[in-house]
């Protein structure tokens, strides 16, 4: 079902769900995704994300924010805190950091793995309504998101949301992209926001 777009996107509905809540939802996220990005659903880009997913889906602390009008998903994010000791997702990254920079606690970093707002949606709001939603009630101290380097519309989307640029990593073998721009956010700790 396509958006409606006469509704009005304070209508939405955001709800938030653990890894066993979201397992479930898995072909209705692709779905979204696939959407978001005008490729069929069955294409190489939407397989490597429902991997990407079900490998966060594993990750102690992953949280997914829905947001939906009446029964349709429009949009969603979901991420996981950095495990303590695991300093994976600094590996590479260029400028290097300062000393300790890449210290993980288990509650140091939460990372936004994924935010995806179906066509129709986009540009209303809906993104960041989301957005907000995952980082607001988080206990971590900072976030961190990566993204294609040559995605200079979202690069300032994201800098318009408060995030900054630190540096980029290199993509792993089974990545999308051969190096990602890293960005950094600090959080509130505040959940009783």
């Amino acid at each position: 079902m396509m958006g409606d777009m006469t509704s009005d996107p304070d209508t939405i509905k955001l709800t938030h769900h653990s890894s066993s809540a979201t397992r479930p939802m898995l072909d209705t996220l692709c779905l979204v995704y696939a959407d978001a990005y005008e490729v069929e659903p069955t294409q190489e880009k939407t397989g490597a994300f429902r991997a990407r997913t079900e490998r966060g889906l594993e990750r102690a602390g992953f949280e997914l924010v829905m947001a939906a009008v009446g029964e349709e998903l429009v949009g969603f994010a979901f991420g996981y805190p950095i495990p303590e000791g695991n300093t994976a997702w600094w590996q590479g990254l260029d400028p290097e950091p300062p000393e300790g920079f890449t210290v993980e606690t288990g509650t140091r970093t939460f990372i936004l793995a994924e935010i995806e707002i179906r066509r129709a949606w986009q540009g209303r709001g809906v993104g960041r309504r989301v957005h907000d939603e995952l980082l607001a009630g988080r206990l971590e101290e900072r976030a961190t998101l990566a993204t294609n380097p040559d995605a200079s519309r979202s690069h300032a989307i994201y800098e318009a949301w408060g995030w900054r640029r630190i540096g980029r990593i290199p993509g792993k073998p089974g990545d999308y992209f051969g190096a990602y721009e890293l960005f950094l956010r600090p959080l509130s700790n505040d959940a009783s926001r």
